[in-house]
């Protein structure tokens, strides 16, 4: 076969640095838009990019020549700088050191999507971490909280 074809759906959660509310309404749209501008520059293509107060959620096509910790070591480090800059009351933002990246079937792309789209939502029941644990024990991955949370 002379060409490479790939299409890798993934879903990559990762939170703010000791989960403190940085994403905040009036900057939230914003750093969503930035995130995805930079995940389609690596040239995976962003499906929907959401979250919460403390964490966000990219659904995203990975591409074929990127590793998945080569493109949210990236998105992570060149928002984290921008968004700093978005105001003074966020110089003291960071990212967690993290990550959850997780495959996700073509055909529940779109209840992914409005999984993303109802963060606000979903958040007033359960908070980050546990919606966090719940994606591990969904997808049988083990894991030590105390290197989990930062």
């Amino acid at each position: 076969m002379g060409q490479s074809l790939v299409r890798n759906y993934v879903h990559i959660i990762f939170s703010t640095k000791y989960r403190t509310p940085w994403i905040q309404e009036d900057y939230e749209d914003i750093l969503f838009c930035y995130l995805g501008a930079l995940c389609k520059d690596l040239n995976s293509q962003p499906l929907r990019i959401g979250g919460y107060i403390d964490h966000v959620h990219i659904l995203c096509n990975l591409s074929r020549n990127l590793a998945i910790s080569e493109l949210v070591s990236k998105v992570k480090s060149i928002s984290s700088g921008w968004y700093k800059k978005q105001h003074d009351d966020l110089k003291g933002f960071y990212w967690q050191n993290g990550y959850g990246a997780f495959s996700v079937n073509p055909s529940s792309i779109n209840s992914v999507i409005k999984y993303i789209e109802n963060q606000r939502i979903h958040h007033q029941n359960q908070d980050y971490q546990n919606e966090f644990r719940g994606y591990m024990k969904k997808y049988k991955m083990e894991f030590d909280e105390r290197y989990v949370w930062d």
